[in-house]
């Protein structure tokens, strides 16, 4: 069997079974609270903040995994951590480039959670990956955790990175179309009974191939991380949850007044092709007993902030359409974070019902000093959110 479709086009292609239309799958189960929690781990050197202060944020694998033991034994609905592929010297400074993969880290976890969700940030066009590999790959993992794992599909935004694998980087539109390709193959092979054969637009072919076992529900879950119009389409086409930034940067008060539009347009592609998706922001939390021990921490965090790597995660000649809006000049920039939550437990939790009823469903959440903060917000932010409706 062979299927050929113009390029770019995804009109007519099958619909597939998603882990939602399966009420037990654990997708369908964490969605049953009233807004996604997550964990965005730090397997980065640096984690989320372009700061020196003194912190125990660390990038190696021992650290992720007890981060994410205390998530499940919180209760948090998943964990997942960038992927990028950078020269030496990463960004520069306390982002020097130390980073673990993140396919590999989550599915190293697999086998020491029980609950959780774990999802692989992985860049689909780059070199190695064929459809077949991930295909294969992907229904293990999903086997393995029992419906817990998913991917995170990027398709890389740095030109360095597309160079490392030996060609100019793509074009921005155009790599959604090829990710849409993959993504197509990838869900043929899922849930075909038969050999599935394929030659479209990109440079790998498929001849007669076949994957076992097929996924528990339908397929493993699928991520994706934008703020384009191709992005968002895309996220509509496949995605089962979006990760989004705010269009309008980091300060809360300026996310707020254009998340709305966003989250919305977000959930009109998806609604637009018969399909529902839900949206994850990564809020940088920095919470303390009282609002002026938070925002003296925030302040110490920029007092310290790292001078020698002025552009930070934008670096590298990026064309990510998801940070345009962000101020350079913007003091608290060395916080991190695509929006900054800081205050008290209180004004915390006040915060996220904000964001919730800007339309936000999930909240992947980074720390400045991970190990302690996540300790802190367990014991004294986690009860609140359960008193004002946003965990159950």
């Amino acid at each position: 069997m062979s299927i050929q479709h113009p390029p770019g086009s995804i009109v007519g292609l099958p619909k597939f079974s998603a882990p939602t239309d399966f009420a037990e799958s654990p997708l369908s189960q964490a969605l049953k609270q009233p807004v996604l929690l997550g964990l965005f781990l730090p397997i980065q050197a640096g984690g989320w903040t372009q700061s020196t202060l003194e912190r125990s944020t660390d990038w190696s694998f021992d650290y992720n995994k007890a981060l994410t033991l205390k998530a499940e034994e919180l209760g948090f609905d998943l964990v997942f951590a960038l992927s990028q592929w950078l020269p030496k010297g990463g960004y520069g400074g306390v982002f020097n480039g130390q980073a673990l993969d993140s396919f590999t880290t989550t599915a190293a976890l697999a086998g020491l959670t029980k609950k959780i969700i774990l999802i692989s940030t992985m860049h689909v066009l780059y070199g190695p990956w064929h459809p077949l590999h991930l295909a294969k790959f992907g229904a293990t993992l999903d086997h393995i955790t029992g419906g817990r794992w998913g991917i995170n599909v990027v398709t890389g935004h740095r030109a360095v990175e597309h160079e490392m694998f030996g060609w100019p980087r793509i074009e921005h539109d155009r790599r959604y179309e090829l990710a849409a390709e993959f993504l197509e193959v990838v869900q043929r092979l899922w849930s075909d009974n038969e050999n599935f054969s394929f030659e479209g637009e990109s440079s790998w072919k498929l001849g007669g191939g076949f994957v076992t076992p097929k996924p528990h529900f339908g397929r493993p879950i699928l991520v994706n991380a934008t703020g384009s119009d191709a992005g968002i389409a895309f996220a509509g086409r496949y995605s089962d949850i979006v990760f989004i930034t705010s269009p309008t940067g980091a300060d809360i008060n300026s996310a707020l007044q254009s998340l709305p539009a966003h989250t919305k347009r977000v959930k009109d592609a998806a609604s637009d092709v018969g399909r529902t998706v839900r949206t994850l922001l990564n809020p940088m939390v920095i919470c303390r007993p009282t609002d002026k021990e938070a925002w003296e921490l925030a302040d110490r965090i920029v007092a310290h902030g790292d001078q020698r790597s002025p552009q930070g995660f934008s670096s590298l000649n990026s064309d990510a359409h998801a940070w345009k809006g962000r101020d350079p000049q913007d003091p608290y920039r060395f916080v991190g974070g695509n929006i900054r939550v800081i205050g008290s437990p209180e004004s915390v939790v006040d915060q996220f019902l904000k964001l919730k009823a800007a339309g936000i469903d999930g909240l992947q959440l980074s720390f400045f000093d991970f190990r302690d903060e996540l300790e802190f917000f367990g014991t004294d932010v986690l009860p609140l959110m359960k008193q004002a409706g946003l965990r159950h």
